[in-house]
């Protein structure tokens, strides 16, 4: 099945910047992941747009909104013929929720075929968040450092406060849910993340995951080391005082 567009769709921005999409606007696919909807088999869409720019983004391709290179239609056929072989569906990005109804929108047909819905978030868009809840089984939601270093590392200044509020908003569904940082050392300490675990924690969340950062995009003027990228999964009193906070935290090295 050909699943590319070639077709330009509609878009507005807000008086508050966000972007409304006629149709949802995904720009990649993984057909079959085990790793990105915890317990279930699961496809992933990539939904183009995100208001952060973050200095370590791996998908950097994703952020300015525009056409999708995938047929929104016949995706949707071609989760049609994984009825009974697929699980879940997780919508990513990007920021998927930057598409506001377009994405709530196909959210509930994919859940209408009986796929378990699961998002990955930056959580910049809580009314949004409240808005899907209901049709969200799970989310992963990153929190990227403290609010000293927010803006620095994703351009944004009102970036951590919004993140907070989805955080929120989620623990009040009393849905599942991943907490994860991850640990570039340009941005986050031992000590921050220590301290964004217990905040975490102190919230109600029961699964945290500490990700290695992977240098992309490094200049020769902001290199890290392997041994500065280390130092979060090497220090024994951190990991086990992480470890104590939560039924489950998972070490992504």
């Amino acid at each position: 099945m050909q699943l590319f567009d070639d077709r330009r769709t509609a878009r507005r921005i807000d008086e508050k910047g966000r972007v409304e999409m006629n149709t949802v606007q995904i720009g990649g696919l993984v057909s079959f992941t085990t790793i990105d909807f915890p317990g279930k088999l699961a496809a992933v869409l990539f939904l183009v747009g995100c208001p952060l720019r973050c200095a370590y983004c791996s998908n950097p391709h994703l952020i300015d909104v525009g056409p999708g290179e995938y047929d929104a239609d016949k995706v949707f056929d071609w989760l049609r013929t994984r009825i009974g072989k697929l699980e879940g569906v997780v919508f990513s990005g990007g920021e998927a929720l930057m598409q506001g109804d377009a994405t709530i929108d196909y959210m509930r047909r994919v859940r209408d075929l009986g796929f378990a819905i699961g998002l990955h978030t930056n959580g910049f868009y809580p009314e949004r968040l409240a808005a899907a809840a209901d049709l969200i089984d799970w989310i992963g939601i990153d929190y990227k450092a403290t609010k000293t270093n927010y803006e620095k590392l994703t351009g944004i200044n009102i970036a951590y406060d919004r993140l907070l509020q989805s955080l929120d908003v989620w623990a009040k569904t009393g849905k599942p849910a991943e907490v994860r940082v991850t640990c570039d050392p340009r941005y986050v300490t031992t000590d921050d993340l220590l301290n964004i675990a217990r905040d975490v924690s102190a919230r109600g969340f029961k699964n945290f995951a500490v990700q290695k950062y992977i240098p992309h995009f490094e200049d020769d003027e902001h290199k890290t080391t392997p041994a500065m990228r280390g130092a979060f999964f090497n220090n024994d009193n951190l990991r086990n005082e992480i470890n104590s906070m939560f039924e489950t935290v998972v070490w992504r090295e």
